[in-house]
């Protein structure tokens, strides 16, 4: 056939071809008849296979009918079109610059060449046009590169990396194998005559672009020339010639970006067709400034089938109702990750090799995918309304997406290594998806910590069950679930990033901070008519103990949300002292009666009112061994400064005077009672060891037989409490039945000058009896100097 070309004489009448009914031809004397037959058979039978030959399903071309009737004539056959050659260069119509020396020879050394059209053949050239497009459909022909790159099946995300390694170097060897489509082309010559609209319309259709295109450019040429010859009589002939390439530019260019959208769910079907395609963008990108085409880049429309094809991909992944499957979210985000995956490998081995180099195809749907990905996070986002499918959201947008799963797989580097792993979301998109998260933090810690509460009342305060013990201290479970509940919430968060992870920190502190003001307030509706039974006392140390621990749980976290923690441990203490309190009050209650009745007439003769005191003092002692420490050894130095205190106080409250040398069995009685009572606190781990030298102290005072040698036993009590004072060593001697005299001004005398030579030395923190109130009616003289009244004093 090219043979037949070259010959041609450029003379219509002379070159002209008929075609006989029985198929075989007659030339000039330059084709031996039957050859041209013999080509139309072969072409014949593959169009039969073809689906869009005539009577196939989907044919939309016009081929031969029964009467010898052909379309009209196509002007445009071209040196290695499909028509002159079928199997050469089916696919496309621009020459590459390495194909065989023996087809371009004919072409070499000329740019854009034209071909020499034979006028008699140029019906049957129409239908060879529309049969080879027919062939490539069927055959999928497409270019060298093509043939050493087949389709290969989708490979998924291996979960084995020595396998996934093993994929990943064969995957490299192939496309070592692959050849690049070359950046540079030579156009074929653009026909004399374009066809009409309607046939390159149709040709558009049957998706022979590249015959299709060379009719468009000629077109384009016709108008251009009108337009520069500025017809003034045929104003609207330009402009319905205008109107005519505007229809077909905008059909062609929807060809194109169906076929580029579809090339990443179709490569088998449209890989032969892309070669084609970017070679049009490229001709006509070089042809934008000219007149009578499409306004608007050809690159960016092809960046955006690109991405129109990357949605459809996208949408196309399964996602189930929450209402089918409670993880629907989780299994749709990860087959979402192994579409991508798959359809970049697919870009990777095989979309990629269609373009020339200045596409950057495989960045081109990367970043797609970034952008279309991107936006169906927003979609997922308003969908996802549970705490788990926040956080899988969160993970998969953050971290998963990023890592070698997806975006970061073996198998697709290294083209991976100069692009972006992140998605491209809208502008405070994360900011919005983190705080949405962080409130559902809020809101399950809220409703845990409510739960707690009831199952607290159900449990335990309705049915008046005694509290556990744990390690030998009464325990309450709730602080462990607590800290679990915080620490799985910040653990998870902080598998995502460490800002998320700071602000579920801060979010669990800020609702745990009112948790101990609702607990108290529900504790103390349920048990306060428990008052003042010891199951209410236990109680009060559970609680202690409980808060504490969950003092302790939470100061994990003062690195990282300090004032949250500060917070919440005010609350937690107050709470505590609260609680501490309630036990001293109870306490305090319990003995008032028996320590008001000491130093009295019947404490004297009767120990009933000791003994009760030192019980429940024992019983306390007890119970202060199940709190833990500190407040264990502060609970109970409190409560041994207050009952020394107030033992030793009613010798200042003028109850009794021990005359009749009955002073030396008070004074042995208190001394061993004292003893009792520091044993006790002393067990209890009191800190206050500075009190247990009061009652020998005062002892000492009290049972001297001598008056005159009291005043030689001032000095240790006024060194271990330079807060005692003269107004309280008068009460000391007037329940040691020294009312005056002599030696009772000597005594006070020695008292004051003790005081002088201290100088107000001593721990002024031991304060026992600076506030302690003297009630005792003194003598008005007793307060005189001794010189003024030492003469009217008796000796005795």
């Amino acid at each position: 056939m090219s043979q037949m070309m070259d010959k041609s004489t450029g003379n219509p009448d002379e070159d002209r071809v008929s075609l006989k009914s029985d198929g075989k031809t007659a030339t000039n004397g330059t084709q031996s008849p039957g050859v041209l037959q013999t080509l139309r058979n072969s072409i014949q039978w593959a169009a039969e296979k073809s689906p869009l030959a005539s009577g196939g399903k989907g044919s939309g071309v016009t081929t031969v009918d029964d009467s010898g009737s052909r379309p009209p004539p196509s002007p445009s056959l071209s040196v290695g079109s499909p028509v002159t050659s079928p199997l050469k260069n089916i696919g496309g119509f621009f020459s590459r610059k390495d194909e065989d020396k023996s087809d371009a020879a004919p072409q070499k050394g000329k740019g854009l060449l034209r071909s020499k059209t034979d006028p008699n053949m140029a019906g049957f050239g129409d239908s060879l046009v529309k049969r080879g497009a027919s062939i490539r459909r069927s055959l999928k022909f497409g270019s060298k590169k093509d043939k050493s790159c087949r389709p290969e099946a989708l490979v998924s995300v291996s979960e084995n990396p020595a396998e996934e390694r093993k994929e990943h170097k064969e995957e490299e060897e192939e496309e070592e194998a692959c050849e690049e489509m070359e950046e540079s082309y030579t156009l074929q010559e653009i026909p004399h005559a374009p066809l009409s609209v309607m046939q390159i319309n149709k040709l558009i259709e049957n998706e022979v672009l590249e015959e299709a295109h060379l009719n468009l450019l000629a077109l384009r040429q016709e108008f251009q020339q009108e337009r520069e010859r500025c017809v003034e009589d045929s104003p609207m002939e330009l402009a319905k010639k205008e109107k005519d390439l505007n229809l077909l530019y905008g059909e062609l260019r929807n060809k194109v970006n169906a076929i580029v959208r579809d090339s990443n769910s179709f490569p088998s079907r449209n890989k032969g067709l892309l070669v084609p395609v970017a070679r049009i963008i490229q001709e006509e990108e070089r042809r934008a400034e000219e007149p009578g085409g499409l306004s608007g880049g050809w690159m960016e429309a092809w960046r955006e089938a690109v991405g129109e094809g990357v949605r459809a991909k996208v949408a196309s992944v399964r996602l189930e109702r929450r209402e089918q499957n409670v993880s629907w979210l989780a299994v749709h985000l990860g087959l979402l990750g192994q579409t991508v995956v798959e359809d970049l490998e697919s870009v990777k081995r095989e979309l990629r090799w269609s373009y020339p180099p200045s596409f950057r195809v495989f960045s081109a749907y990367v970043r797609s995918y970034h952008r279309v990905v991107g936006q169906h996070m927003k979609k997922l986002e308003q969908q996802a309304t549970e705490q788990k499918d926040l956080y899988a959201l969160l993970r998969w947008i953050i971290n998963s997406y990023k890592s070698e799963r997806i975006m970061g797989s073996l198998s697709l580097q290294p083209d991976m290594a100069d692009e972006s792993a992140g998605l491209q979301l809208e502008d405070g998109f994360l900011t919005q998806l983190k705080d949405k998260f962080c409130c559902g933090v809020k809101e399950d810690m809220r409703s845990f910590l409510d739960r707690l509460i009831e199952v607290e009342h159900e449990d335990v305060w309705r049915d008046s069950k005694p509290p556990e013990k744990e390690e030998d201290f009464l325990d309450c479970p709730f602080h462990m679930d607590i800290w679990t509940w915080v620490k799985g919430n910040v653990q998870n968060s902080g598998l995502i990033d460490a800002q998320l992870e700071q602000e579920v920190i801060s979010c669990c502190l800020q609702e745990l901070r009112t948790f101990p003001k609702r607990f108290e307030a529900e504790f103390r509706r349920h048990c306060s008519a428990l008052r003042p039974k010891p199951l209410w006392t236990e109680y009060q140390i559970t609680y202690i103990n409980c808060f504490t621990a969950l003092q302790q749980h939470m100061e994990g976290y003062r690195d990282s949300c300090p004032d949250e923690v500060d917070g919440f441990r005010q609350e937690a203490s107050e709470l505590i002292i609260r609680l501490n309190q309630a036990l001293e009050d109870q306490f305090k209650d319990d003995v008032k009666p028996y320590l008001r009745r000491m130093m009295t007439r019947k404490w004297l003769t009767n120990d009933e009112d000791f003994e009760q005191l030192h019980s429940r003092t024992q019983l306390l002692s007890r119970h202060c061994a199940l709190m833990r420490p500190p407040h264990n050894q502060e609970f109970a130095s409190r409560l041994h400064y207050h009952v020394v205190r107030e033992y030793v106080g009613q010798l200042m409250k003028n109850n009794y005077s021990c005359k009749n040398r009955k002073h030396k069995k008070a004074a042995g009685k208190m001394r061993l009672q004292c003893e009792r009572l520091s044993d006790l606190f002393e067990n209890m781990k009191s800190s206050h060891e500075w009190l247990y030298a009061v009652g020998d102290d005062l002892s000492d005072v009290i049972a001297q037989k001598n008056k005159t040698d009291i005043k030689n036993h001032l000095q240790p009590l006024v060194e271990h409490y330079p807060d005692f004072s003269r107004r309280h060593l008068v009460a000391v001697l007037y329940f040691r039945g020294l009312l005056r005299g002599r030696e009772h001004q000597l005594i006070l005398q020695r008292h004051t000058e003790l005081k002088k030579k201290l100088g107000g030395g001593g721990d002024r923190s031991q304060v026992l009896f600076g506030n302690m109130q003297v009630t005792v009616n003194t003598d008005c003289l007793s307060n005189l100097p001794f010189s003024c009244l030492s003469f009217l004093l008796p000796d005795n």
